[in-house]
């Protein structure tokens, strides 16, 4: 999967067992590879060509996993490999990691554990609201106001499974993935009994159909993948 970058290049879903084959196919496209820059945080791959691509390493920070010995110290400049050195990289990204998984659109729900790309508990639901009225007058305003009653009942039953599924395991979840509408997400933010989880949830939303259970078990894979940034020369 790919998407435009707002500052040029372009974002590629990559799944952790596919990383290393990838960078070895950047290479093979781009006249081999320069050197290899790494932080905490993120791995530069600079290509023969000036071509480069960009991970933000997820989870917690690279240095801290156990057989990742990368030998800086927090805040000190990139560790630079000449070559593709990619190999601490997917060991870190292979380490099995609970996370949790929040997909809300308006009138549907999944909420679920995952760990390694396979959901362990879930929770999926969907309510009925209609869609808007075209007609004007007081008809469209008893519309609306059950258009609106019906959304509420909606996110309530989203919030209450998240509560149900997520919250008593939050102590075993390194992130939270988020799915869906941000408008209903920013909704489920204000439920202080979600503010857990939110604390955990990651920065990306991930972009998704009507959850369902399917479509629970396609984000339990993506939640594990990274995205590359990509710019050719």
């Amino acid at each position: 999967m790919g998407r435009p970058a707002s500052g040029g290049g372009r974002y590629v879903e990559i799944s952790p067992a596919r990383v290393s084959g990838w960078f070895g196919r950047f290479a093979e496209r781009h006249q081999g590879i320069r050197q290899t820059e790494l932080t905490d945080h993120q791995v530069t791959v600079l290509a023969q060509d000036g071509s480069s691509a960009v991970v933000d390493v997820p989870f917690t920070p690279l240095r801290t996993v156990d057989g990742c010995r990368l030998d800086w110290l927090p805040g000190s400049p990139p560790l630079c490999r000449p070559g593709l050195a990619v190999d601490d990289l997917v060991t870190h990204l292979l380490v099995p990691r609970r996370i949790g998984l929040l997909l809300v659109r308006l009138g549907g729900h999944s909420v679920g554990v995952a760990e390694s790309g396979r959901v362990l508990v879930s929770a999926t639901d969907r309510k009925l609201v209609h869609g808007r009225a075209k007609a004007g007058g007081w008809s469209q305003q008893r519309f609306a106001r059950r258009r609106a009653g019906q959304a509420r009942e909606a996110l309530r039953a989203a919030a209450d499974d998240a509560v149900r599924v997520l919250v008593p395991r939050l102590p075993e979840l390194v992130a939270v993935v988020l799915g869906g509408d941000r408008r209903a997400l920013d909704i489920l933010r204000a439920d202080q009994r979600l503010a857990g989880v939110f604390a955990l949830a990651r920065p990306r939303v991930l972009d998704v159909p009507e959850p369902r259970r399917t479509v629970l078990d396609d984000a339990a894979e993506r939640a594990c993948a990274v995205e590359i940034l990509v710019i050719e020369t």
